[in-house]
């Protein structure tokens, strides 16, 4: 008779850990502004360049960072905002970030 496994497969556990690295485990934080759903991105899981809100500039792909949106539920995916995991930790000690145009320069 075989001992008795209490881990599932080493397959069935990779892809799980896969699915979770790729796309994060949400959680519901409060903050003054109201709730938010918290998920966190590895830095393998993104592919596109976005912009942090917290900070103006840009989170590059591969960069590990955190996407949050209004846990309301009455959001859709435009009220989705990726941001450094720093920069949302401190967002409540900061001012409001001034929003660059288009056509303003980038740096400086």
């Amino acid at each position: 008779m075989s001992p008795r496994r209490n881990r599932p497969r080493r397959d069935d556990a990779a892809h799980l850990d896969s699915d979770r690295a790729r796309q994060g485990v949400a959680s519901v934080q409060q903050w003054r502004d109201g709730d938010w759903q918290v998920r966190g991105i590895s830095g393998g899981a993104s592919t596109k360049t976005y912009r942090c809100p917290g900070c103006d500039q840009e989170i590059r792909p591969g960069v590990a960072h955190l996407v949050a949106w209004p846990a309301d539920g009455r959001g859709d995916l435009t009220d989705r905002r990726h941001w450094h995991s720093g920069c949302w930790r401190a967002r409540d000690r900061r001012g409001p970030v001034v929003q660059r145009g288009r056509g303003a320069p980038r740096y400086g």
